[in-house]
């Protein structure tokens, strides 16, 4: 049984998602304060975490911090705001997806399926993605560049191997959504384009200097680098 930890001050709330998704065979923790979230994060050691922007003591934006530090646990964030500017720090920081409130928990339980899926169904049968000073392993979900190792949240990691196995191939924002979060593309989302900047940042890219991932302006983007191993 997958385990959900879920951080919100919200009891109304966290009530009704933990009878929800205990329903749907998941166990459920709920933790009502950050200031104690990376400790239970340690000891309950869960499949996914839902957290909420708002909190006390530590709002989401520094718990999520908190945790790409030393976990790659897939991360859903909760944000009663609205606002895109959330949207795009939440993603910047790390975060896996994001669901504005109030949702409709059948929709959060699709991202979680989705998530939870990419996370843990077998890749392809190419095992090792293996270009000039970049080693995917996809079994280790371990990434080294120029062979020193490369710390990648869940859907960034996710994002880097959806791309490389279409190196060469212009991959639009619509075919990049669609594959990483189960979702239909909308113009004004900026989510991926958010994803793959961080990536690029993590694997030392400036826009002078561009050695895997290269933007095609107006359509998405391409992997231009060459695979050693096929």
């Amino acid at each position: 049984m997958k385990k959900i930890l879920i951080i919100d001050d919200d009891k109304k709330l966290t009530d009704l998602l933990d009878e929800f998704l205990s329903s749907n065979k998941f166990k459920i923790k709920c933790l009502h304060e950050s200031i104690n979230a990376l400790t239970v994060l340690e000891t309950y050691n869960p499949d996914l975490v839902i957290l909420d922007i708002t909190l006390p003591e530590m709002d989401g934006f520094q718990v999520l911090r908190k945790i790409r530090k030393e976990h790659d646990t897939p991360v859903i964030m909760l944000t009663a705001r609205g606002e895109l500017s959330d949207r795009v720090v939440g993603l910047d920081l790390g975060a896996d997806d994001y669901m504005p409130k109030p949702f409709e928990p059948r929709e959060l339980l699709a991202r979680i399926h989705s998530i939870l899926r990419r996370v843990n169904e077998p890749s392809s049968l190419v095992d090792i993605l293996e270009f000039e000073g970049l080693l995917i392993d996809k079994m280790k979900q371990a990434v080294s560049l120029d062979g020193d190792l490369v710390h990648l949240s869940t859907t960034e990691f996710e994002a880097l191997v959806l791309i490389a196995e279409h190196a060469g191939e212009t991959l639009d924002r619509e075919f990049l959504v669609e594959n990483l979060r189960g979702i239909q593309w909308q113009s004004f989302d900026r989510s991926i384009d958010v994803l793959v900047s961080r990536l690029r940042n993590k694997l030392g890219e400036t826009p002078e200097h561009t050695r895997f991932i290269k933007t095609v302006h107006g359509v998405g983007y391409i992997f231009i680098a060459t695979r050693i191993n096929k």
